[in-house]
């Protein structure tokens, strides 16, 4: 069984750049305030949602481990 995540976007930080969108379309999409929201809050780990997360020009993407809130980005310092 693989890792869960949870994921969320900052909404006061999020400028609806939209990158989120085009790297991991199936994990993200903008409202009618061009603001993006993760799909699916929680979901198995995956690859896409961590690139969309590190090409984030503002960081407003968290992913944190489900259960134990472990951060896995951006990661802790």
């Amino acid at each position: 069984m693989g890792d869960r995540w949870h994921v969320e976007v900052d909404r006061s930080v999020c400028i609806g750049s939209a990158q989120c969108t085009h790297l991991a379309p199936a994990a993200f999409r903008l409202d009618a305030a061009m603001q993006s929201h993760a799909r699916e809050p929680e979901g198995e780990a995956d690859e896409k949602v961590l690139e969309a997360a590190e090409g984030c020009p503002v960081e407003a993407i968290t992913i944190t481990l489900v259960g134990s809130g472990e951060a896995v980005f951006p990661p802790e310092e």
